[in-house]
């Protein structure tokens, strides 16, 4: 199934990863024979006969089966047999065993590097076997391609010293010693005198060496060039036609990645480019008999190919690493040409005429260079390459190759031009069309099994330059984008159900989806004339027109709701004879139901029905005239059209290879606006790969991944801020020492301990000084033993200021932090105040936001001139930043939150960029109220409240004069009467809430008193005279974007809003100095990335000071949904989490303050030292759940009405038993008197999800007394976010499914406070390896829900008081005690209706009386 189409879009690509990752039991893996000889031998005595006998037996005997490794990488193998017991005597089967199982654990991406801890020499003996195994061992091709798998593994991991060490050893200069000419060589150090420096001391080190080591030293240099020639060897044995062995194609596939991972790291890649390019790989591989052969078996060796023919040729300078632009590439190419140009001239004068004397232009492509060379002799042309020192034979193996074949392709290879890149993706249409959705590349990788590479790039740990960094994440990017597409069309395709009428031959649709609607019409309205140097048009405008009278009011809403850059797809369908029937499984869905084109655009402009677009602010607004425009129910589009691809579509309509494609559109498709930004997302990389691109320079090579991983910390920081004001981060002297434990804190002069806050830390000596000075090392002192270094404690100077006052009035009280920060939530915070690139580990509950929050106010206060950058993936995540930072001492005006989400901020002020400006003019009249007040006070008569200029002309000419008087005769006044009387402003604040000098007990109290008055006047001025461009911007176009590049120091907004925004931000020259990413580790790289780029940079710098990322990698990665792309690509993992992999210092908050302690326990065992705070260690966390004997319990829930896991649809997971008994458990709760926002039920699957809705619908919508809980919803929807009770349903009961990721085990593990209860069927899970920490605690309470009777909530039991609990034997029970307390309970209302009435019957008897 799903062989020709997509996955449903209710299927997760964790769930079908591949077959080979099948969910055994602890039952299976028990009862296997490799089990019961891992109980036997493994961790025990040594036995050499136990490796051969697994080997031959095990292994061999089952052709390698990937359950047998499996199994023996869960039996720990490796750590408990294979590697204790490793040494140089080793077997050839123990080596190859510790290849396979390193290859499995990479292949389940566990980290396959910790077994061999740090036992380097022993590391090094395994290395040198293993590559001599590959370059002079007989193995077979299956083990020769695994210990090949071994080696690539080794070089994509990079970060690990011990692994490192022993691969550079294979790429160093030596290796250049097999290079074809010697003065190949002394061009290259003429060029970089420095190589030869390194060429002495290598062959230095080789001639002082003994034999045995010599002969070593030799082999490294030799390795490659021997791997190039073995793979030559076997990449000519596939023939052009006919039968092949698949292993010989699917080593030769490994050769090519192993060499395309070597080619795009910039360590491996410095000497052996030039090596790779010597030995001619790319060109005798080209010229191999399998690039003529039509069957696809050899596709991905050839795509594979062209990847490394690219990377060979990268926009990068191999020595120094630096990235060279397109015009430093055409420079370098017309230098090679000139050079040619020179030898033919000296040395072929009579043979080569006229290509010396060309011009460049001419002879810089493929037919001009063969037009020139074709004519020659083979000798000339032997003679040519020699000259050129161009291998002027294949290297030392007997090739079938035509050797002048052979010599005009090296020469042209060499000297035709690079297609530029950049050229190559402007002329790409960013939206995919129909050829490249229904590809089938785009489905096959979609069950990837890690059994062969693909011609995909790798985003690993290091990149070769920005562009590379840009090109990788482009091309995954635009692939994974296009999956999902393609996923959403398949989905309304089918129903919307098209079909074909008789006997009129028309298409028709006899079903609906709310996602698409049937087009009225299309007309291209505009067509720009194309830009200078073009040929494309600059722009192409269509209008759609539609109607959605078939939608019910929610949809239309949802229609309704379409925005400015949104992205639609134009589909034509032409259904035929078969569409109207069910499609087969090996049917071409494209074919089925007649697709023809498929086309994307965006959204410019809602036009309303006078014709005319409708205004984003207008509708914002909603005036009366415009919600006219949208009476009814016909709606009209203006759609951007890719210009690119309007081109090609004319040009085939032109040439009469089609019709006119845009007459024939009749289905417009929406998307979710969450996942549609990816138009978005390619344009901007797009941008970014064609402008100057600066990354902060002090993060550059943390970034590539190059350099010391701690560089970026703000203790290594050039430009280390000394003085920082803490504010009211520290809540007294106290809570200031226990954060700062184990640093010296001195009292600054002049003040005593103990300090009140705020205080404000100065470095002292800042220890890292010393350790960057230079030293000097003789060479004996190098070669002792170095004395460990005594790092000297950070010491601070602590001061303290009195905070002025800010007026009279409640509102003038600044706001206070409460929160009592821990010491490692306070290095946060000290750290992202500083400069440099801060990255926080936030296990659940853990107070990531408030640290957020925390640093930005200190910012704010600190720097009042920067501008700070706020980003999440989520808009609830956003919101919860937001409501916070309102809470804090922070002024309304100086926030802005851009997107969508905005209007469920939980706030009276609207934040967004228009609700902004009216909340500046709103201020604006009550601000200039309070001055005409205040001129009426003072005297002055006349309109100064008329305008912010009239108002600041008031402040200039009469405000500031008396303040002014006031101060120099103030020091002449000797009683506090005398300064009351002299104080000008005493009728303003008459209307303080209590008088001014009341509380004044000298002349310093009463002058501060009126300093703080003055303040809040001269407040009142600064704030009209930053709302004064208000008054002279018009439109509120302009008014919002003045707001969001001058006004606003804290902006707020969505990774996909970024992205969607940035070409606009960049044109109005937004600028920001800090960014701070909150679930940092849940956004792809790329999208973490752009935010970083919003901003155009400044003499060739960027002007970012701190890049603040928050995240939690133990918790779910980014949501990719096709495996290949997820796994092979590594396109799940954020920069967050390979900047934790690089080593970047991080900062793990170490106290949660969510959940009982008993419910952390189920996840604290994944962090590092991970404590409760003493908040929960009091009520309500100390009482008992009510009606429940236990906190958390796991309930075992057997099969209903003889089902257990259905599957009614592919991946649509279902079990009715686990949803009865979550639904009867919630109205269990309902009617003890949980409320209902208090309960959340989660599940870990969309088809369980819809199930419990249904039955919630079913079992609770005909009684308001039940409600619906706060959310029904996956685990994986449900990250970030948290409730009291939880109710869990795991639904599988045949295997495990993805609950076996640990990751997502947590955040399902994490998300309640107080209660948690598990339905699941338990033999399954608690059998499971990787869910043992959590089911092992799970299983030490009855598996039989255990409950309470006649408990209330809330309970007055304590949660250790176990009661008098009742077992609830199975969903059955549960049901009828739930109708038994139903009843009871309508019993009860309908007592109290009938005491209600009877109270009231009586009453309205004595009102009678009384008359």
């Amino acid at each position: 199934m799903y062989q020709k189409t997509t996955l449903p879009l209710h299927a997760s690509a964790s769930e079908v990863s591949s077959f080979r990752q099948r969910n055994l039991t602890l039952t299976e893996i028990q009862s296997d024979s490799v089990s019961k000889l891992a109980d036997k031998y493994f961790g025990k005595k040594w036995d050499p006969k136990v490796v051969e006998t697994i080997f031959k037996e095990e292994l061999e005997a089952s052709n390698f089966s990937s359950h047998k490794l499996v199994l023996l990488e869960l039996s720990h193998y490796l750590e408990k047999f294979l590697w204790p017991n490793y040494n140089e005597n080793a077997s050839l089967n123990h080596v190859i065993s510790i290849c396979l199982i390193i290859n499995e654990k990479s292949r389940q991406n566990v980290s396959p590097w910790d077994a061999f801890g740090n036992d380097i020499e022993k590391f090094s003996l395994l290395f040198k076997r293993v590559i001599r195994l590959l370059t002079d061992g007989d193995l077979s091709l299956f083990l020769s391609r695994s210990v090949l798998i071994f080696l690539i593994q080794c070089f994509q991991s990079l970060e690990n010293d011990m692994v490192r060490t022993e691969c550079l050893k294979l790429v160093a200069i030596g290796i250049w010693n097999q290079l074809g000419y010697e003065g190949k060589r002394e061009q290259l150090f003429s060029q970089y005198p420095n190589l030869l420096k390194l060429w002495n001391s290598s062959n230095k080190k080789m001639n002082a060496a003994d034999e045995v080591t010599k002969e070593q030293l030799e082999f490294e240099r030799t390795c490659l060039s021997v791997l190039m020639k073995k793979f030559l060897e076997i990449v000519y044995k596939i023939p052009v036609e006919g039968e092949v062995d698949e292993e010989i194609i699917k080593i030769s596939e490994r050769f090519v990645e192993f060499f395309i991972d070597l080619e795009a790291q910039l360590p491996t890649r410095r000497f052996f480019n030039t090596l790779l390019e010597d030995h001619q790989v790319t060109v005798l591989a080209s010229m191999a008999p399998f690039m003529r052969r039509e069957n696809k078996d050899v596709d991905l060796l050839k795509k594979l190919l062209e990847t490394l023919s690219f990377y060979s040729k990268f926009e990068i300078n191999d020595q120094t690493g630096v990235a060279l632009t397109d015009l430093q590439m055409t420079e370098a190419h017309c230098q090679q040409l000139i050079r040619l140009q020179h030898v033919c001239f000296r040395q072929f004068k009579d043979e080569i005429k006229e290509l010396p004397l060309a011009n460049l232009a001419s002879i810089e492509t493929r037919q001009d260079l063969l037009w020139h060379l074709d004519p020659l002799s083979e000798s000339t042309l032997t003679r040519l390459c020699d000259a050129l020192y161009l291998r002027s034979s294949p290297i030392d193996i007997a090739l079938d190759v035509p050797n002048k074949h052979y010599l005009i392709n090296i020469l042209i290879e060499k000297y035709q031009k690079r297609t530029s890149q950049i050229k190559k993706i402007n002329s790409q249409p960013l939206y995919p069309d129909e050829q490249t959705l229904f590809h089938d590349n785009l489905i096959q990788t979609q069950f990837y099994t890690g059994d062969r590479p693909l011609a995909l790039p790798k985003l690993n740990l290091q990149f070769l330059t920005l562009h590379d960094y840009l090109l990788r994440n482009f091309t995954l990017f635009k692939l994974e984008s296009s999956y999902e597409i393609r996923q959403d069309i398949e989905d309304v395709v089918k129903r919307i159900s098209p079909r074909l009428t008789f006997p009129d031959l028309k298409t028709e649709f006899a079903g609906w989806a709310k996602m698409a609607v049937p087009i009225e019409s299309l007309n291209v309205v505009d067509i720009a004339e194309a830009n200078l140097g073009e040929d494309k048009p600059s722009r192409v405008r269509a209008d759609v027109a539609f109607n959605t009278n078939r939608f019910t009011n929610v949809i239309r809403k949802e229609w309704d709701s379409l925005r400015k850059h949104d992205v639609m797809f134009l589909l034509t369908i032409q259904a035929n004879e078969k569409s109207g029937e069910k499609l087969s499984e090996n049917e071409d869905f494209k074919e089925h139901y007649g697709i023809k084109y498929i086309r994307g655009c965006e959204i410019v402009d809602i036009i309303g029905k006078d014709g005319r677009p409708i205004d984003e602010t207008a509708r914002y607004h909603q005036s009366s005239n415009d919600a006219s425009n949208w009476k009814g129910s016909q709606r009209t589009l203006r759609l951007e059209l890719d210009p690119n691809q309007y081109k090609l579509d004319m040009d085939k309509f032109n040439n009469k290879q089609s019709g006119d494609i845009y007459q024939t559109f009749n289905i417009l498709v929406r998307r979710k606006p969450q996942e549609n930004n990816f138009k978005a997302v390619l344009e901007t990389i797009r941008d970014l790969m064609q402008s100057d691109l600066v990354v902060p320079e002090w993060l550059q090579k943390v970034f590539l991944g190059y350099g010391d991983p701690a560089s970026a910390h703000y203790t290594k920081m050039a430009n280390r801020l000394q003085k920082n004001d803490f504010r009211d981060t520290f809540l007294n002297w106290d809570h200031l020492k226990e954060c700062f434990e184990g640093k010296t804190l001195e009292v600054a002069e002049g003040q005593l301990e103990p300090l009140n806050p705020p205080y404000v830390l100065r470095v002292l000596d800042d220890p890292m000084e010393e350790d960057t000075k230079p030293t000097k090392k003789s060479k004996k002192s190098s070669k002792k033993a170095a004395a460990p270094v005594q790092v000297k404690p950070e010491a601070y100077e602590v001061s303290t200021y009195e905070v002025p006052s800010k007026g009279p009035y409640p509102e003038d009280i600044p706001k206070q932090n409460h929160i009592r920060f821990t010491p490692i939530q306070a290095e946060a915070i000290h750290s992202g105040m500083n400069h440099g690139l801060t990255m926080v580990v936030g296990p659940p509950g853990t107070g990531k936001t408030d640290v957020a929050v925390q640093t930005i106010a200190n910012l704010y206060h600190n720097h009042p001139e920067q501008h700070t950058l706020i980003v999440t993936h989520s808009n609830q995540a956003l919101n919860q930043i937001f409501e916070k930072i309102i809470d804090l001492d922070i002024d309304p005006r100086h926030l802005v939150r851009l997107g969508h989400g905005e209007e469920e901020l939980n706030s009276d002020s609207s934040f967004s960029k228009y609700g902004r400006v009216a909340a500046a003019l709103e201020r604006r009249l009550v601000l200039l109220q309070e001055v005409q007040r205040l001129s009426e006070s003072l005297g002055v008569h006349g309109e100064h409240g008329s305008t912010c200029e009239t108002a600041g002309y008031f402040y200039t000419v009469h405000v500031l004069p008396r303040w002014e008087s006031f101060l120099n005769k103030v020091s002449d006044l000797d009683s506090l009467q005398s300064i009351s009387d002299a104080f000008p402003f005493t009728q303003f604040f008459s209307n303080a809430p209590k008088p001014l000098f009341d509380d004044a007990v000298d002349n310093n109290s009463a002058l501060k008193v009126a300093t703080g008055c003055f303040t809040h006047l001269q407040n009142i001025f600064t704030e009209l005279e930053e709302i004064r461009p208000f008054e002279l911007l018009r439109s509120g176009y302009d008014r919002s974007n003045y707001l969001l590049t001058k006004e606003a120091k804290i902006i707020a907004m969505t990774c996909t809003h970024a992205a969607l925004k940035r070409r606009e931000l960049v044109g109005l020259h937004f600028k920001y100095d800090n960014i701070i990413i909150e679930e940092a580790a849940q956004i792809l790289e790329v999208e973490t990335f752009i935010p970083l780029l919003l901003q155009e940079s400044q003499d060739n710098k960027n002007r970012l000071k701190r890049v603040v990322l928050i995240g939690d990698h133990h918790q779910l990665p980014p949501v990719v949904k096709n495996t290949a792309f997820q796994q092979y690509g590594n396109m799940e993992q954020s920069m967050f989490t390979r900047f934790v992999r690089l080593g970047v210092p991080t900062v793990q908050l170490d106290k949660q303050g969510r959940a009982r302690p008993s419910l952390a326990n189920l996840y604290n065992w994944r962090y590092n030292n991970l404590q409760d705070l003493d908040k929960v260690k009091v009520d309500p966390y100390t009482k008992a759940n009510a009606g429940f004997t236990f906190d958390y319990q796991m309930v075992n829930v057997d099969k209903f009405q003889n089902q257990g896991e259905t599957e009614p649809v592919p991946y649509f997971y279902q079990n009715l038993g686990e949803a009865e008994y979550v639904v009867a458990v919630y109205q269990y709760m309902r009617l003890v008197g949980y409320p209902a926002e208090k309960i959340s039920i989660l599940t870990t699957y969309n088809g369980q999800k819809a199930l419990i809705d249904d039955v919630m619908q079913k079992r609770c919508a005909w009684n308001p007394y039940f409600g619906k809980p706060a959310a029904i919803t996956t685990v994986d929807k449900y990250q970030g976010q948290q409730n009291d009770y939880i109710l869990l349903s795991l639904v599988r009961t045949k295997a495990v499914g993805h609950i076996r990721d640990v990751r997502r085990l947590i955040v399902a593990m994490s998300r309640a406070r107080l209660g948690l209860y598990v339905f699941c069927h338990k033999t399954l899970f608690e059998n499971c390896y990787e869910l043992e920490p959590v089911f092992k605690q799970l299983s030490n309470r009855p598996d039989k829900l255990q409950l309470q009777h006649d408990e209330n909530y809330p309970a007055k039991r304590s949660v250790e008081d176990r009661g008098e609990p009742t077992e609830i034997n199975n969903v059955e029970e549960m049901g009828k005690l739930v109708f038994k307390l139903s009843k009871e309970q309508l019993e009860s209302l309908r007592t109290e209706e009938a005491d209600l009435e009877a109270s009231a019957r009586e009453e309205v008897g004595e009102a009678m009386e009384q008359d």
